[in-house]
């Protein structure tokens, strides 16, 4: 009898309890959204635009291009003949005329007509995405290879390497646009550390390739041999010369390197005469919306988050990671000794120096317990106590998408209504890239579950040389009369440039 008296003398005093944590919850909620809206609301010049086309950033950092550039190099039997019309005497013509101009031994065999062949017949769309992205990358190759008087026809080898994907990552370690083993990024001061790897960052790794590249050419004084050495390593290319009987002639040396040696050669002088002859080939470049010079970087006085840094200035987080590759955990770290750089477009540069006091005195507030308070109460909170704080937070429910051809984390996170970054954590993805048929877990409310189910749709625009068969293909589960239904199409007609529905 006596404890029940004391609980009902308790109970409001819970009640109390209840209503005061509700409160806090709602006014730390209050407090970060007007001080994150009224900063941003004070920003001089502020702006809000995306920068970067959310198309262009997804084949910027398209894996596709890496994967089939990898299977040919590491694959392709460049000694079989490929089924492809083409004028070996024009050919021929044209081998002499690069070779008269370029420090490369470009000479004319069966093996590279072979490879020449293959990517005309196989991956001809390919090099008009990639003719886009080099405008993108080129500008700068150019710059830092002219500064240590290699090739600019080098540039092509970047596309041979990783197809312009800043991200890639081969089967045996190597990284980055220029694809650097660890213990040769080290070598050439690419730091890698549980933060950093700086193999990802294009500017770095291409200063540490065009280093390496010209201690090459030290040792072995041929531009074809420095080729192979920057693949195999300069020990396999010597035993290799040696096995030849001291012959130096890539041509003459080739039987006796790697398999995958023995097509990177011919695989860069095929892409440097696709690229010289693209006109008379029929190859029609995309164009690219931006350079990788309309982008600039600034120095972090404070350690910060990608989080942070898309919240105060309206750009998305998927770009963000795009842009600033080399940071693991999406933190830029602060460190006294060693500088580190945040890279966005530029206008958002500017933005950032014009109010660089506020931005730190955000990053300061967040630091505080601004927005960590928060998350320790989310994360301390009872199912008891969740009830309390439902309309704060909604409670969420375990959903799977199965990724489709064509589709971001980007555009998955949108259509969930949820981050990028929260995707990755939920499904340790340690990169933004995805492949086609995996299955991810997604928790979001009910609501937002409905929602994106009836959302899910991918536009697709159609490319020369497509077909609906073609396109359905790279659906899984889509069939060409889905295509016609969802579009409204009548027959099979469909033209380059045409959008077309794919929904979920």
């Amino acid at each position: 009898m006596k404890i029940k008296n004391i609980l009902c003398l308790l109970l409001p005093f819970v009640s109390l309890a209840q209503e005061s944590m509700q409160a806090n919850l709602l006014e730390e909620q209050i407090v970060k959204v007007s001080y994150l809206d009224s900063l941003k609301a004070s920003f001089v010049n502020h702006s809000t635009s995306l920068c970067i086309d959310s198309r262009w950033m997804e084949e910027l950092s398209n894996q596709d291009l890496f994967d089939d550039m990898y299977e040919d190099v590491s694959d392709l039997d460049i000694d079989e003949s490929v089924a492809y019309e083409m004028s070996t005497e024009v050919l021929k013509k044209r081998l002499k005329k690069l070779d008269d101009k370029s420090p490369f031994n470009i000479e004319y065999n069966s093996s590279l007509e072979n490879v020449i062949k293959s990517f005309l017949k196989n991956r001809k769309h390919s090099f008009e995405r990639l003719m886009a992205i080099s405008e993108y990358y080129f500008p700068m190759f150019e710059e830092h290879l002219a500064k240590y008087d290699v090739p600019l026809e080098i540039k092509y080898l970047a596309i041979v390497e990783s197809a312009l994907n800043p991200r890639a990552k081969s089967r045996v370690g190597a990284s980055g646009l220029w694809q650097f083993m660890y213990p040769t990024g080290k070598q050439f001061n690419l730091e890698v550390n549980s933060y950093v790897d700086e193999r990802y960052d294009p500017l770095k790794a291409t200063e540490a390739a065009c280093q390496y590249l010209s201690s090459l050419y030290k040792i072995f004084g041929d531009w074809s041999l420095v080729l192979a050495s920057y693949n195999a390593g300069p020990g396999n290319v010597s035993k290799a010369i040696r096995r030849s009987g001291g012959s130096q002639n890539y041509w003459n040396i080739r039987k006796n390197l790697p398999r995958e040696t023995a097509n990177y050669v011919p695989a860069f002088l095929a892409t440097m005469y696709i690229y010289e002859y693209k006109k008379e080939l029929g190859i029609v470049p995309k164009k690219a919306p931006l350079t990788y010079f309309e982008t600039d970087t600034i120095k972090v006085k404070r350690e910060m988050s990608f989080k942070q840094v898309s919240e105060l200035f309206d750009i998305p987080q998927d770009q963000v990671e795009f842009l600033n590759p080399i940071y693991k955990l999406n933190i830029i770290p602060f460190n006294e000794d060693k500088p580190h750089f945040l890279r966005l477009p530029k206008d958002k540069i500017g933005l950032f120096v014009s109010n660089e006091e506020a931005v730190y005195a955000y990053i300061d507030y967040v630091k505080n317990g601004g927005e960590k308070a928060q998350e320790a109460i989310a994360e301390k909170t009872t199912p008891e106590e969740t009830k309390i704080v439902e309309h704060v937070e909604t409670k969420s429910k375990l959903a799977y998408h199965t990724v489709r051809r064509g589709e971001s984390l980007g555009l998955i996170a949108q259509n969930y209504n949820v981050s990028v970054t929260e995707l990755k954590k939920w499904n340790n993805l340690r990169s933004s890239l995805i492949n086609a048929g995996k299955k991810l877990k997604i928790y979001s409310s009910k609501e937002e579950n409905k929602r994106s189910s009836k959302a899910s749709v991918i536009t697709y625009v159609v490319r020369n040389g497509d077909s609906l068969y073609t396109i359905a293909k790279k659906y899984p589960g889509v069939s060409t009369d889905d295509l016609k239904k969802w579009n409204d199409i009548s027959g099979d007609n469909i033209h380059p440039g045409m959008k077309l529905k794919i929904n979920g």
